[in-house]
């Protein structure tokens, strides 16, 4: 990804924000933006970056974006007033940062709640319909319709920010997914996507910054940072993936790790327990263990029951099942799985786990097969060649 793109990235929600504070068509601005970007994308790489690119891409998308009520109001006689509007000054003072808000507006409680994460993943993280479709484990097609739909019911929404309470919950959950997918990137030959896990920090960070007493803001935080601090290790020098067990710890970011760990310890202690909170203090089990070999699997799962009964569900019960392995055995923790994996027929994670069992059950070749099904289910390049090297390992 270049420079411009990156910045275009960065941008893309908060231009879209000010045009939908200005104009309220949700479904229209969104348009102006896209022919905004398209035209910086062709223009800065050669003639460079204008003074102000926030200020240039408002500008040229209101613009976009008066054309388009000017071919409106031909056709229905709309007033002309609002036609001759001027588009906003280059560089508009905003008191709100324009991302969060736009954040808010997506999750609008008209909406569904999966409307409001498929939307803000869409217009806020930047993710395309197919990869919101792997994160929620539903068809392409349902993830487009429920996009589509959305943008209709926002049509003359304006920008508020009166709403955050009774919209937190989805805001928590679209920024957890975002950064889901930025830590371990569903497809393509990245395993990290680095600009979605930075954003994600950022926009709850600042949650926090407000709401600093709300136990799951700050639990989603400190989950983040716990995750976010050993992407240095979970690759080698060649690019390949490296699961948690043979990481050097040594390169995990430890301000991170501190941090987070900080963060739980105190929302542990002095706010009503939430499922951001549990995986938080599992993450900082694992974080705090100086090797593999010391990690505390009695505590993780005795944290990933609690999870079970406050926020239950077919991950949350496939995690659950490699620390119930740890524990009680890989042959029990075969039986468990045959469990979970009613909910997550055909998951890639489902056969990748069972072959991790299988392996330390001392079936090679039971797990060499349950790789290679894994490998063939994975849409991820990076853990696509790991499974099919522990594969290959076992062919002998």
């Amino acid at each position: 990804m270049t420079d411009v793109e990156r910045l275009l990235r960065e941008l893309a929600p908060q231009v879209l924000a000010a045009l939908v504070r200005r104009y309220g068509d949700f479904d229209t601005c969104e348009d102006a933006v896209q022919e905004a970007l398209l035209a910086a994308s062709r223009q800065w790489p050669s003639e460079g970056l204008p003074d102000h690119p926030k200020g240039w891409l408002i500008t040229t998308a209101s613009r976009r974006r008066i054309e388009q009520w000017r071919s409106e109001a031909a056709r229905q006689r709309r007033e002309e007033t609002f036609v001759l509007a001027e588009p906003p000054a280059p560089e508009p003072v905003s008191g709100v940062d324009d991302t969060l808000t736009l954040l808010l507006l997506c999750c609008h409680p008209s909406l569904t709640p999966p409307s409001q994460v498929a939307l803000t993943l869409r217009a806020v993280g930047g993710l395309t319909t197919a990869e919101i479709a792997r994160a929620f484990l539903v068809p392409e097609a349902t993830i487009g319709q429920r996009i589509s739909r959305a943008k209709q019911k926002l049509k003359g929404e304006r920008l508020t920010n009166d709403q955050r309470p009774e919209r937190l919950a989805a805001v928590l959950q679209v920024l957890y997914l975002i950064f889901t997918e930025g830590h371990t990137a569903s497809s393509g030959d990245a395993l990290n996507r680095v600009e979605l896990t930075t954003e994600a920090i950022r926009l709850v960070r600042q949650l926090r910054a407000e709401l600093p007493d709300d136990g799951e803001v700050t639990g989603l935080l400190a989950l983040m940072l716990l995750t976010d601090a050993r992407r240095p290790a979970r690759v080698d020098d060649a690019g390949a993936l490296v699961p948690l067990a043979e990481q050097d710890r040594s390169r995990w970011n430890r301000a991170f790790v501190d941090e987070g760990v900080s963060l739980i310890t105190k929302a542990l202690a002095t706010t009503p327990v939430g499922p951001y909170q549990l995986q938080a203090a599992i993450a900082a089990v694992h974080d705090e263990a100086p090797t593999a070999e010391a990690t505390d699997w009695a505590e993780i799962l005795t944290l990933y029951d609690l999870l079970r009964v406050v926020a239950p569900g077919p991950m949350v019960t496939l995690n659950r099942v490699v620390a119930f392995a740890q524990v009680h055995g890989p042959e029990k923790g075969l039986t468990e799985l045959a469990e979970a994996a009613k909910d997550l027929a055909g998951h890639h994670r489902v056969d990748a786990i069972r072959a991790h069992l299988l392996e330390n059950a001392g079936d090679p070749a039971g797990a060499r097969e349950a790789y290679l099904a894994a490998a063939r289910r994975t849409l991820s390049l990076p853990e696509q060649a790991y499974l099919q090297s522990r594969a290959a390992k076992l062919e002998t």
